[in-house]
């Protein structure tokens, strides 16, 4: 077996700060898309359990600073996704109204988006994309969020997150349209 010599240590100084991450750099729409793309296997996702109190999961959003939690179920396997427009947006109440429950009662399958249910970007298509294509897609399917899968599928390898995008792009990106008049919010009511 080989031996291996201890290193000195030396005294930190009174006064000494804690390294931070370094924010994400700047970037241009024909930069490679993975300069915009939260790597799962660099950053944990952060997530939450099916019954967990949806109250709670928005607390954890607030506490870590993102807008999307990955729902797994006991043996880790994806169950869902839930966002901060599905708990800040009309889900809740309609929920609470077909129920009968409090709000205090909901929890993050009511009113998740289930994993049967969801869509990703192919890793390797990622590989050959640039932001400016993910902002695209992003207006396309209007969302504020676009997973990327690797293994065929299985396995939830990143995200795009519009918010870090507009943010590395310096710029505001809005990836809905808003409705000005009633006639429009009646319309997406609708729909």
């Amino acid at each position: 077996m080989r031996e291996y010599s201890a290193l000195s240590l030396d005294r930190i100084p009174a006064g000494s700060r804690i390294a931070r991450p370094e924010p994400p750099g700047r970037v241009s729409l024909d930069d490679p898309a993975f300069s915009v793309m939260t790597d799962l296997r660099e950053v944990a996702a952060v997530t939450t359990r099916p019954e967990e109190a949806m109250y709670r999961a928005h607390q954890v959003m607030i506490e870590r600073g993102v807008r999307l939690l990955f729902v797994v179920d006991t043996e880790g396997a994806l169950a869902g996704v839930i966002t901060a427009t599905d708990i800040l947006g009309d889900k809740p109440l309609r929920f609470t109204r077909e129920r009968s429950l409090s709000h205090a009662e909901i929890t993050v399958a009511d009113v998740m988006t289930p994993a049967d249910r969801l869509e990703a970007l192919p890793m390797q298509d990622v590989a050959q994309m640039r932001v400016g294509h993910i902002v695209a897609t992003m207006k396309a399917v209007r969302r504020q969020h676009l997973m990327v899968a690797d293994e065929g599928g299985r396995l939830v390898r990143g995200i795009f997150s519009a918010s870090q995008v507009a943010r590395q792009l310096g710029m505001e990106l809005q990836t809905f349209s808003v409705a000005s008049t009633f006639a429009e919010i009646e319309a997406a009511l609708a729909r």
